[in-house]
């Protein structure tokens, strides 16, 4: 689907871009062999390609972000519109991101570097109290580590393990894509749960609602890889400007 001649004229990040515009941008829900193309072009991502010295524990020449340095769960913003987002996560050894849902949302995630211990959830039933407290019971999707480098996960609205929690190993760092992007206001809140096994059904928890846990933080930092040329009207709609474009200009601008 993409002319590889092409793909080298472009970063990576540029290539994923132009893959997450084109597919999200468009008015149908994408097809299983543009969610394959996407996943093979993160396949082929390294830190690197995102600003990120794995290696390092200190300032680099080229101006990285020093990934073994990081001390604490920090997300490295690159884009977000309307339609998805692309950003990093980096862990320091030991940090725990809690149960939480992708509401509506397929997300594809890429192990960069390090070990990651994943549990990951699909509701088989669930429920809505009168308070708006969420619980019901889901059935385990994955219950194991991953090793970088590995290829990249998918999930869905209602498969591949939407509800999902992780522990960093050894430090390491994930490429997501999501889309839609969580938004309050549009109904897609990062909802967190704990969960309870249940012990006469192997594989099957309890899940209940709780609120944002407290010692959760996740600090910002600033992309530092190779720019991404965003699409003009994208620029625009990411600006909040007034005015409304009546087509789509593809003229590129870097930020």
């Amino acid at each position: 689907m993409e002319n590889l001649y092409l793909m080298e004229e472009r970063t990576k990040i540029q290539v994923l871009y132009d893959a997450c515009n084109a597919i999200f941008s468009q008015k149908e829900l994408p097809c299983f062999q543009q969610i394959q193309w996407l996943k093979n072009i993160l396949d082929i991502f390294e830190a690197v390609d995102v600003g990120i010295d794995e290696f390092s524990l200190h300032g680099t020449p080229q101006g990285l972000i020093c990934g073994h340095a990081v001390s604490n769960i920090t997300y490295i913003h690159i884009h977000e519109c309307d339609e998805f987002s692309i950003g990093v996560f980096c862990f320091p050894a030991g940090a725990i991101f809690p149960l939480h849902d992708h509401p509506g949302m397929t997300v594809l995630s890429k192990l960069l570097y390090g070990s990651l211990y994943v549990k990951a959830y699909d509701w088989l039933k669930v429920e809505k109290s009168s308070c708006g407290i969420i619980n019901g019971v889901a059935s385990t999707v994955t219950d194991g580590i991953l090793n970088a480098p590995c290829e990249t996960s998918i999930l869905f609205p209602r498969s591949g393990g939407n509800i999902h929690s992780f522990t960093a190993l050894t430090p390491c760092a994930i490429l997501d894509v999501l889309s839609p992007p969580y938004s309050q206001h549009l109904g897609r809140p990062s909802t967190y749960f704990s969960d309870f096994p249940i012990p006469s059904l192997p594989g099957y928890a309890m899940l209940e609602e709780k609120n944002l846990p407290e010692d959760l933080v996740v600090k910002g930092a600033p992309y530092l890889g190779p720019p991404v040329e965003v699409c003009m009207y994208r620029l625009e709609e990411e600006n909040s400007f007034e005015t409304s474009l009546t087509s789509p200009t593809f003229f590129r601008q870097q930020f």
